[in-house]
């Protein structure tokens, strides 16, 4: 406390005494007193007003029920220094008055509270009180309840002992009385013993040689049955033996009453669990017995002679004797012995099921306790077994698949083998949740090798379509889809393959509700039977006899086609009735045909798909090679990889053959992409054979050599010289958009390619459609532009240019020849382009390319032209925009190209004629896009007038800066 008043002191400050007695009577009177604080308190405030203050304590008060808010208020003033350097008791008392307000809220909301609970509380304590009278009623209900129940005991107990003295009796006599009559069946028993076995009622025969057992060794001090021992001993033995080959039989052909019987008979025996040992031993023996016999009639049946060293020879040898012929034959019959074994399997198991289930009652004897052991047992074997039994199936399936070299299958044929496979892959995920490892792995080998030759065999095939191409459109329907050709039919299956769909209907399957195959099959019928499926008899109605809709709509298409306004977006699909929305086939109004926009030159045409019949073999390849993968998902990667090869092929053709040009970098334009340079690059590296198509000499294929094609060879049958057929502007769109389409169907299929695809592949999957398939409309620019360099005559425009005078004194009024030309040249192409249209369609997004590379180009050849220019006024640059706004104007009719590419190009040369000197080293740094000799030429005749040559030198070198990083 001294040290604050020696502070205080420091700082001229004095303590609230001296503050009060230093007070003019004027500030005395400002403070208030007691009684207007008391009013003030008492002062009713709303609820809003009380939730303040309540909200404005601060929240350490409800820290804790401990908390000492007197000494926590003594200490932040006084240790925290919350009092100012300068007492004041007015503040004091305002602060304390903002105390007392807050404590007034608290307690007016702590009574408003307890008065608001305290109906509920007046409540709760009825229910109390009604409860504790309830528990008294029920504590005397159980106390008489209690006593009434010791009576009912003792009279219950009593009667009790009378009932078991009486039964006790009543066994003792029935006892008696089967002893006699034991004793009487007895001098019977061999004669009905004989009877029975050869009735093949072996439970009924081993149930009584074990009665007539137990009975002899309870009356064998009587002389007349002691000699039956040694006879039933006998009879038991003879009946095992048969009850074997009984259980033997059940493995090929499972009879529910015939193993019953056998079940029956060794649960008599008590030799359940050696019954299941030896079913087992049944199983495996018949498993390699079936495939030994089945595998030898076939090499029999091909040997064509009586010799019989096949009989001696290993399964393994006899295998590799198997002809192409009569491979898939034996592999069927194969498959439908190996099923009908699994089968009975299946049906022993069932059996067992439902025999556990009827016998699964709680007890607690001995004889029960090993009734159930034994039924553990055998559960236990036969769920063991399941996982033996297919094994063994795998293991004798395949060296059937490994022996023989299916390289040389028809493709039809290696898809029944890989479907039989896939169906036994199919059993064996049913029969024991087995992902059948070894049939994969020796079909994947299989399918690896065939697919390899297959697809080398068709990438050939490609080659040589594509070299014969002549690049003409296949007419299909308007309506074509894939989901129409035969090779994309099984995507619409939604059965399983092995499945018929006559042996769907019988099953009585609940729909939605898929039945195994062994619930399918259980009546009768085999998953591998070569079911005749009836093909779909109407052939791919796919091909259409030409290109139109109606030869009528053709005709009024160029008689009516005109130039007319932009449209709106709506107007550029077929014609729609607005009442009914429907859109005709058959015909277009001419009020629609008027609106269509200029540049569509798809009006005589139905908005048909533009394919070659190479296009058409590639989507049917693509049909197969998922076909399959949808047979066998191990190899997926493979056949994707594959048909990823079929796709960059495709491209790279088209692009070598059209678009390939050594004057792209030179346009300046970016035809090609980073993305799609870098595709080709890789197709190139990858699947293109550059030794071969160089004709250079190569001693051996290397293994790297086997997978690349040589480059194809555009047909001489295409002529793209032909400047009145716009350079073969026909072929190349149909190669184009052959192309464009093909991705398209690629983008469709994505999703169904991509859920075969292994997890840990699907990358690659993701970077072919991204890097390869989306690149594919990307060709447009590069092929298209080709056209766009040789259709107008651009050199003829500079010559014409070259001859205007544009250092003129006076302002023109008249546009130059050169622009007139200029547009001729549009106007040509654009008839030519109509032309092209009559026998292929061309579609918006082809003519918007083609005009957008003809006015870029133009545009350019318009800069280059006033670039070459040595002298030129101010009204020379007059002439010059006059010119280009007469060609804007004129262009604007031919085409609804929106906006003018190049325009601002054009503009901005244009207008840094009147660049001053610091304008213009601005304008040099920020518009690289011109060449150094156009910037020159600004330099030297804009500025060259009225700058020095020092300037001038300046400017020069800030050009040449600018292009030394090019070089």
């Amino acid at each position: 406390m001294q040290k604050i008043k020696s502070l205080m002191a420091r700082q001229g400050l004095k303590s609230p005494q001296e503050n009060m007695t230093d007070l003019s009577p004027v500030e005395s009177l400002r403070i208030p007193s007691q009684e207007e604080m008391r009013e003030l308190r008492e002062q009713p405030l709303d609820p809003a007003a009380e939730q303040e203050i309540i909200d404005s304590i601060e929240e350490v008060y409800f820290s804790s029920d401990s908390f000492d808010m007197v000494q926590y208020e003594l200490e932040v003033c006084v240790f925290e220094k919350k009092l100012p350097p300068e007492l004041n008791l007015q503040e004091l008392e305002q602060y304390r008055d903002k105390l007392k307000r807050q404590q007034a809220a608290v307690s007016k909301k702590v009574a408003d509270l307890i008065l608001e609970k305290q109906p509920a509380y007046v409540k709760e304590l009825e229910r109390v009180t009604a409860l504790q009278t309830n528990l008294q009623l029920a504590a005397v209900i159980c106390t008489n309840a209690r006593r009434q129940l010791g009576g009912a005991k003792e009279g219950f107990t009593e009667a009790c002992l009378g009932l078991l003295a009486n039964q006790r009796r009543r066994q003792l006599l029935t006892g008696l009385l089967k002893s006699l009559r034991t004793i009487k069946t007895l001098q019977r028993t061999d004669v009905r013993l004989s009877e029975m076995l050869e009735e093949e009622d072996y439970p009924g025969a081993i149930q009584l040689c074990l009665e007539c057992q137990k009975a002899a060794s309870t009356f064998k001090h009587y002389s007349c049955i002691s000699e039956l021992n040694s006879k039933l001993q006998d009879t038991l033995e003879q009946i095992e033996e048969q009850l074997d080959v009984a259980l033997s039989k059940t493995c090929k052909h499972f009879e529910v009453v015939h193993y019953t019987k056998v079940q029956r008979a060794y649960s008599l025996l008590g030799k359940t669990q050696m019954a299941m040992d030896q079913l087992h031993m049944h199983f495996t023996q018949a498993i390699h017995n079936t495939v030994f016999q089945v595998v030898l009639g076939y090499v029999e049946l091909c040997a064509g002679n009586a010799d019989t060293k096949f009989q001696k020879m290993q399964y393994k040898d006899l295998c590799t004797h198997i002809t192409l012929d009569s491979y898939i034959p034996c592999l069927t019959d194969l498959c439908k012995a190996l099923w009908e074994v699994m089968l009975s399997y299946h049906c022993t198991m069932q059996w067992h099921e439902e025999h556990d289930k009827q016998d699964n009652t709680p007890g607690g004897t001995a004889e029960e306790s090993d009734e159930g052991v034994d039924r553990s047992y055998v559960k236990k074997k036969l769920e063991h077994g399941l996982t033996r039994i297919w094994q063994d199936v795998q293991l004798k399936v395949k060296p059937f698949i490994l022996g023989t070299d299916m390289s040389s299958f028809k493709y039809d044929d290696f898809i029944v083998v890989l479907d039989i496979i896939s169906r036994l892959m199919q059993v064996g995920e049913q029969f024991c949740d087995s992902k059948s490892e070894v049939l994969q792995e020796s079909i994947k080998r299989q399918s690896v090798n065939y697919f390899k030759h297959y697809h080398r065999a068709r990438l050939e095939e490609l080659r040589m379509f594509l070299e014969n191409e002549t690049w003409e459109l296949c007419p299909v329907k308007s309506n074509f889809n894939i989901s129409q050709l035969h090779e994309f039919k099984f995507l619409g299956q939604c059965r399983s393959p092995s499945v018929s769909p006559s042996k769907q209907a019988s099953s009585g399957a609940v729909p939605g509700q898929e039945l195994s195959l062994f619930q399918l099959y259980l009546q009768g019928g085999n998953p591998f039977e070569m079911h005749m499926e009836q093909k779909d008899e109407e052939s791919e109605d796919v091909l259409a006899s030409n290109g139109y809709e109606s030869d009528e709509l053709e005709k009024s298409v160029y008689q009516e086609y005109d130039s007319d306004s932009d449209v709106p977006e709506e107007l550029k699909q077929d014609y729609v009735d607005e009442k009914t929305g429907d859109a005709p086939l058959k015909s277009i109004s001419r009020e629609t045909i008027r609106s269509k926009k200029k540049s569509d030159y798809n009006l005589n045409k139905a908005n048909v798909p533009i394919l070659t019949n190479t296009t058409l073999n590639v989507i049917r390849l693509l049909g197969k090679y998922m076909q399959m993968m949808n047979i066998l998902k191990p190899i997926a990667f493979d056949v994707i990889h594959c048909v990823s090869q079929l796709f960059d092929y495709y491209l790279y053709a088209v692009y070598t053959f059209f678009g390939c040009n050594d004057t792209y970098e030179a346009s300046g334009l970016g035809l090609i992409s980073s993305r799609l340079r870098s595709t080709l690059n890789r197709i190139q590296e990858s699947l293109i054979d550059m030794e071969s198509a160089e004709g250079a000499v190569v001693h051996g294929p290397s293994e790297e050599r086997k997978e690349k094609v040589p480059s194809p060879h555009l047909s001489q049958l295409v002529d793209l010289s032909n400047s009145n057929a716009l350079f073969g502007l026909a072929q190349r769109v149909v190669a184009t958009e052959s192309l464009v389409f093909l991705a398209e169907q690629f983008e469709a299929l994505q999703s169904h390619l991509d859920s075969m695809m292994p997890p840990a592949k699907k990358p690659f999957l993701q970077q072919f459609y991204s890097q390869t398939v989306s690149t594919a409309s990307e060709l447009r620019k590069p092929i298209y532009w080709i056209v766009a360099a040789k259709a107008i005559d651009y050199e003829q425009m500079l010559l014409l240019m070259a001859g205007v005078k544009w250092d003129i004194r006076e302002i023109m009024s008249q546009h130059n020849v050169y622009v007139d030309v200029l547009l001729k040249e549009f106007e040509q192409f654009h008839q030519r382009l109509a032309d092209v249209s009559r026998h292929v369609r061309i579609p918006l997004a082809v003519s918007n390319v083609l005009w957008e590379h003809c006015i870029r180009l133009a545009n350019r050849t318009l800069v280059e032209g006033y670039a070459n220019v040595k002298k030129c006024s101010n009204e020379g640059r007059a002439l010059m925009q006059l010119d280009f706004q007469q060609f804007l104007m004129k262009l604007e009719k031919l085409t609804d190209l929106r906006p003018v590419p190049d325009k601002e190009f054009v503009e901005t040369f244009i207008k840094a004629y009147y660049l001053t000197e610091g304008d213009m080293e601005q304008f040099i740094k920020n518009h690289r896009e011109y060449s150094m000799k156009q910037l020159a030429n600004l330099v030297n005749v804009c500025l060259g007038s009225h700058i020095n040559k020092k300037a001038r030198q300046k400017l020069l070198a800030a050009i040449d800066d600018i292009d030394r990083p090019k070089r």
